[in-house]
């Protein structure tokens, strides 16, 4: 089948279509994968704070992220008269758009990338950094005081954690020696997963990916008692259900990230039987749902901060201590022989 459409699609329109179905083969999984994620954090939540959780609309509540998902679908998107229509609807577009975008890098198994790019790690940090001119232009568009404070908040709160973030990436590729994902994780093949050597780093990539994705207790843009819900206050239907379903998506990207930077990606944890006969896809998935599993207990435990708090840990703890740990790497490195001409 494949060689009779080969002999009858000109070259270029086959590579189109295939980049095209390889797109909606992670897109329409990634979206149920937002959706049921909802589900698994009222039902962990529920549990941990003695609850049910949904258990009404389907078998267990399974059906309750479909029943949401219409709801919003069929709710009346509401734009303020003084907004700026064009970027009003365009933020949330843009926030669940790069949400998705991130991944065309990201390897899921041995070769299984739709783009298998030499600075994939660069791409997937700027993605993640872009992610805040939607919540910028969703503040500013809904000419709403609250709204736009919530905006310049979560800008800042980004930015912030950005910066240590870098530098945990820096530190990671010193060992790696290579910008792609592919090689970050074979990597991890020769020296072992990167958490052993690298685990105050770890910690603080996970809390800044808390801090990246306004997550508890970090959502000081969604601070409901002084900014009445932030930057998305104006919002309502599915502009709002994008704004939703992006934080999500981030929450799952960045639980990727951490995998495959500290967590050996698709590796399993040992090379040896039984573990190499699991496929590389379910030891992905299984880390990322650890990882999300965090994210979720987070919510349920700590209370949130304040910003001064915020502000003084990425700041004055995380930026002093990342650079004085990426030092110590590159130092240890360059002393062992094993430091990487990556200019070469």
């Amino acid at each position: 089948m494949v060689e009779l459409l080969d002999g009858v699609i000109p070259p270029l329109l086959w590579r189109v279509l295939l980049i095209v179905l390889e797109v909606l083969a992670i897109v329409l999984p990634m979206l149920g994968i937002v959706a049921y994620l909802t589900y698994a954090e009222r039902k962990v939540i529920g549990a941990i704070q003695l609850r049910k959780g949904p258990n009404v609309v389907g078998a267990f509540g399974l059906l309750q992220p479909l029943a949401d998902g219409l709801k919003l679908f069929t709710k009346e998107m509401i734009i303020p008269t003084q907004a700026n229509r064009g970027v009003f609807l365009l933020a949330p577009v843009l926030t669940f758009g790069l949400a998705l975008a991130a991944w065309a890098v990201v390897p899921f198994d041995e070769g299984w990338v739709v783009a298998d790019i030499n600075v994939g790690v660069l791409y997937l940090f700027a993605i993640s950094s872009l992610g805040v001119y939607g919540i910028i232009m969703s503040g500013w568009a809904s000419n709403s005081r609250y709204a736009f404070l919530g905006g310049l908040r979560s800008a800042a709160q980004m930015v912030s954690y950005e910066v240590s973030m870098g530098f945990v990436l820096v530190s990671v590729l010193l060992m790696a020696g290579s910008l792609n994902i592919s090689k970050v994780v074979e990597a991890q093949k020769e020296w072992g997963w990167f958490i052993v050597w690298q685990l105050p780093m770890f910690v603080v990539f996970v809390i800044s990916a808390l801090a990246e994705t306004n997550r508890v207790p970090f959502d000081l843009p969604e601070a409901e008692a002084e900014l009445v819900a932030g930057y998305n206050v104006e919002y309502s239907g599915m502009a709002f259900g994008m704004f939703f379903l992006g934080e999500y998506a981030n929450m799952i990207l960045m639980s990727g990230m951490t995998s495959i930077l500290f967590l050996g990606g698709w590796l399993p944890p040992l090379s040896i039987a039984p573990f190499t006969w699991v496929p590389g896809i379910i030891w992905f998935a299984l880390k990322i749902s650890a990882i999300l599993f965090f994210f979720l207990w987070a919510r349920a435990t700590f209370p949130r901060y304040r910003y001064d708090q915020l502000m003084r840990l990425g700041w004055k703890i995380f930026l002093p201590f990342t650079l004085l740990w990426l030092v110590l790497v590159a130092g240890a490195l360059e002393l062992t022989g094993k430091l990487p001409n990556m200019g070469g």
